[in-house]
């Protein structure tokens, strides 16, 4: 059976433009389409290279803003057949647009209690289809904060899959009863746990395989690791926003040609790397034993010095 391969973007008005104080349509345009390496751009190189990428979409800021910006994104992505599934910041049920931050809920989500954390997802999962995103199978808590209280919550509210296990930011937010290198799927608490795929990046450490975290060569790695030993699946993260650079006015150049190289090495390994949309509801098996990549100084390195250069550029150009 070939590996399932997960590239999922989590898509979301950024909190951080909003305590900003910028209007809507600024804090709109610098967290979905910022720089122009936003999400239409990343749905272009999808397209470029036929592969399947789930958009986790955050409807939770339609409680300050409206749908408007919520709905515009879902259609871009369902018009470029793509998937929308749920994404979640409780945060924003405390705020307001006038604000600058002033006012928020719990920014966790394992922070409330079992009968919170369902309400809270039934809430933002009616947002997210009254935008247009249609039948919803899956989850993914915003920071990874989710336990196993998020997983029966869940369950009872009809999902299927849940993707906040995340090895590198466990115990904490990531707090899903599961051991810190579990990366392959597994049925927990009435839901497939898929979670994110994650690498040791030097002996005991777990990095997670996200665009801004992984050099091109440490994804190439991981990429044939999974597709050599025969994973489940690999789960890849991306952000809408994380292209560009934290104030969205200008194209991080480190990880648009980290995008980019993913696609190509994706697109190269079809045969043995699937890309999967989970509305699919693709066959997995839960019962595999799979391991992170094993670290790499050289690799580390590479990655340490490519970032140091990155921030550099980025100082000069501030």
């Amino acid at each position: 059976m070939s590996t399932r391969a997960f590239i999922t973007i989590d898509t979301e008005l950024m909190w951080r433009h909003h305590v900003a104080g910028h209007d809507i349509a600024t804090i709109a345009q610098r967290s979905l389409e910022p720089a122009g390496v936003g999400v239409s751009w990343q749905l272009e190189q999808l397209a470029r290279h036929s592969l399947k990428a789930c958009f986790f979409v955050d409807p939770m800021p339609a409680l300050v803003y409206g749908l408007d910006p919520v709905k515009r994104v879902v259609e871009r992505i369902l018009h470029a057949g793509q998937e929308v599934q749920l994404h979640l910041h409780p945060n924003w049920t405390g705020a307001r647009a006038d604000d600058k931050g002033a006012g928020f809920g719990l920014f966790e989500l394992i922070d409330y209690g079992l009968d919170g954390q369902r309400e809270l997802i039934a809430q933002a999962a009616d947002l997210l289809r009254k935008a247009g995103a249609g039948e919803l199978t899956a989850f993914r808590s915003g920071s990874y904060s989710a336990n196993d209280d998020t997983l029966r919550a869940l369950a009872a509210l009809g999902f299927r899959y849940d993707s906040s296990h995340n090895g590198s930011e466990h115990p904490w937010p990531s707090a899903i009863g599961l051991p810190a290198r579990q990366i392959a799927p597994i049925a927990h608490h009435g839901i497939v746990e898929v979670p994110v795929t994650c690498i040791e990046d030097r002996p005991g450490h777990l990095r997670h395989f996200q665009i801004c975290a992984l050099s091109s060569a440490e994804m190439r790695a991981a990429l044939a690791h999974a597709a050599r030993e025969r994973h489940a699946a690999v789960t890849i993260v991306g952000h809408g926003f994380e292209l560009a650079n934290r104030a969205g006015t200008r194209p991080n150049a480190v990880h648009v040609r980290r995008f980019e190289s993913l696609c190509r090495m994706l697109a190269e390994r079809q045969g043995t790397l699937v890309t999967t949309h989970f509305r699919d509801c693709p066959a997995m098996p839960l019962d595999a034993q799979d391991r992170p990549l094993a670290p790499s100084l050289v690799r580390t390195r590479l990655r340490q010095a490519e970032q140091l250069w990155s921030n550099w550029v980025e100082e000069r150009a501030a």
